[in-house]
């Protein structure tokens, strides 16, 4: 069984639960950005958790189901239709053999997710079917044309399980392993500020527009290891959050690390789109 790709999208790949343990040999771990909302989209078609899908940036994704699937789509509020007639976001959806599937643009939001009953069944890697956009590793990003193999179904939908959108607020961080190297409480600071997403953001990194965080300590960094959620302070005093693809290494200094439950956020994220931060609280 298989899907065939019409069109991608602005970018379209393959995403799992992401290969961890693979840091120390600078294998970044990738992963749907948006976790919660990949796993219901998996719940909802009767999948494992660790099955892999579709994540879907900003424009959508055309394909046509070769077969007959069950498909569900989450995260991203976005427009479904299945051979010209529409149908809904957050439920299991039966296209029928030779359907031709369109996910639109994203209405709010940013990122979609696509479950097919049975998983996307490329090849692993290191693990998992994930698409790192960093060193490329995994499977290659959707094109026209590509052909997509999919699973035999083990489990049955669930039409019950309907989405929850995440709560939007700051995003709660721990301070960060360099602090020091920064004026004053520099997680005060980050906190004070209100920033703009940039245009340069991606599944790498959060990039931030807003302003700039003062070094109290010059010099170099030895490059050190690099967590999910680290917020790094290149040398413009800009912040970037380290999103899925992030480097294993880095060597700018990170001043704070966002909470594992508010980086969903962050996948859902546009250009223009105001960040703040708050302290984590425990």
């Amino acid at each position: 069984m298989s899907i065939l790709v019409a069109d991608p999208g602005a970018l379209t790949t393959v995403q799992d639960l992401g290969r961890s343990g693979w840091a120390h040999l600078g294998v970044p771990r990738a992963g749907a950005l948006d976790a919660p909302a990949a796993a219901l989209a998996n719940r909802i078609v009767g999948n494992p958790q660790d099955a892999a899908l579709l994540e879907t940036t900003l424009t959508g994704l055309t394909f046509e189901a070769e077969r007959g699937h069950w498909f569900a789509v989450t995260g991203a509020r976005c427009s479904v239709t299945v051979g010209g007639t529409p149908a809904a976001h957050g439920e299991a959806v039966f296209a029928e053999p030779g359907s031709v599937v369109r996910i639109g643009p994203a209405e709010a939001g940013l990122r979609s997710y696509v479950a097919i009953a049975g998983g996307i069944a490329v090849e692993p890697v290191l693990g998992s079917r994930s698409t790192d956009t960093l060193a490329w590793v995994g499977p290659p990003r959707l094109d026209q044309g590509s052909r997509l193999p999919v699973g035999r179904p083990s489990g049955h939908p669930q039409p019950h399980d309907t989405p929850r959108p995440p709560p939007r607020g700051p995003l709660r961080v721990l301070r960060g392993p360099r602090a020091d190297w920064f004026s004053g409480d520099v997680v005060a600071a980050l906190c004070a500020t209100a920033y703009t997403v940039g245009e340069a953001s991606n599944r790498i990194g959060l990039r931030l527009e807003g302003e700039a965080l003062e070094r109290s300590r010059q010099g170099e960094l030895a490059s050190e290891g690099m967590v999910l959620g680290a917020v790094q302070v290149p040398p413009d005093g800009k912040p970037v959050v380290f999103l899925a693809d992030h480097p294993v290494t880095g060597g700018y200094p990170v001043v704070a690390v966002v909470r594992p439950e508010d980086l969903a956020q962050c996948a859902q994220l546009r250009p223009g789109d105001q960040v703040r931060f708050t302290r984590d609280r425990g």
